[in-house]
């Protein structure tokens, strides 16, 4: 099988999951308690049995559980994600204006986790043994303990509130009207906070790893022969040890990288970062069930391209792997 098909092939189980995660997610949704209708009556302080049937009628809800999944995926096939009653603007709309955020601050965090993560773990497998080494399995631990929203509120109390070094909320300081390189700059300091905290907890999981996989490719037989013909012990950790045992790494990386976007809820709702995950939120708090599943539906769309994506960088981090 060749690179080509093995991709098709991927791809393919990919919208079958896809598929099958939606219609969980919808099923899921519509088991929740309370709905639009009952949160729009409550607002409007009217739940007379005839306004909440017309509220049913107007968002679908009348139908059966069966006709509205069925209705539900024939617009998701079409790339309809249906209409926010709350916000009153598309979904796809919505979604769109969220994106750029949210991808700056996951990749960010994600770059910064990964690269950092890896340098620390092939330190401390370097030093295994010494207090470099005790030192970062410690941060580790306890980055790795630490939930992130404590992370986040320390964070702001810390650097926002006592400090003012940073700005801790938003995406960039509202009114001040800045444009070209003063605008990139005040979006980096709102940036560095939320990116630095989301990525803490990532990068003590890659250090760990890194760390753990090293020293167990550093007892294999083909480390022992580089040794015994002499190479350099910087070339052997290098291009011998870090390069089989990155393998790991990339796998769980590519599983977080999709994950991360969904995770970023907590990270988002802290530091009042406009991104999905913010997004996500309020739908759930607002029971605006179209918006809620069209957050639902790309997160898991991503998941699933950065799986594929890890898919392919295996096949070029280690050409030992066929495609078969």
């Amino acid at each position: 099988m060749n690179r080509l098909q093995f991709m098709f092939t991927r791809i393919v189980q990919g919208l079958l999951a896809l598929l099958v995660i939606v219609t969980i997610n919808f099923m899921l949704v519509r088991l929740a308690p309370g709905d639009p209708a009952t949160v729009l009556a409550g607002e409007a302080g009217a739940s007379d049995e005839q306004y909440m049937a017309q509220l049913r009628e107007q968002f679908g809800l009348d139908k059966s559980l069966p006709m509205q999944l069925a209705h539900y995926l024939g617009k998701v096939l079409r790339f309809d994600l249906g209409f926010s009653y709350r916000q009153q603007q598309p979904v796809l709309d919505l979604i769109s204006e969220r994106l750029p955020a949210t991808l700056l601050l996951t990749g960010s965090a994600f770059l910064l986790s990964l690269v950092f993560g890896v340098l620390l773990g092939a330190w401390a497998s370097r030093k295994a043994g010494t207090w470099v080494d005790s030192a970062i399995t410690v941060v580790a631990l306890v980055f790795y303990a630490t939930p992130l929203y404590w992370l986040a509120m320390m964070a702001v109390l810390l650097l926002t509130v006592k400090l003012d070094w940073l700005p801790g909320f938003g995406y960039f300081t509202v009114g001040a009207g800045l444009t070209g390189s003063a605008l990139a700059w005040d979006i980096f300091q709102h940036l560095l906070m939320p990116s630095v905290t989301l990525a803490l907890f990532y990068m003590a999981v890659y250090a760990r790893m890194t760390r753990a996989s090293m020293l167990e490719v550093a007892r294999m037989d083909f480390v022992n022969t580089a040794r015994a013909k002499g190479v350099r012990p910087g070339r052997i950790h290098r291009a011998h040890i870090l390069r089989n045992a990155l393998l790991p790494v990339v796998t769980l990386a590519g599983i977080q990288a999709g994950s991360m976007i969904g995770g970023a809820v907590l990270t988002e709702t802290v530091f009042g970062w406009p991104g999905i995950g913010r997004l996500m939120f309020d739908a759930l708090m607002q029971r605006d069930y179209n918006l809620l599943l069209g957050c639902f539906l790309f997160t898991a769309g991503m998941a699933i391209v950065f799986n594929l994506i890890t898919d392919f960088i295996y096949t070029l981090v280690d050409p030992r792997i066929r495609m078969s």
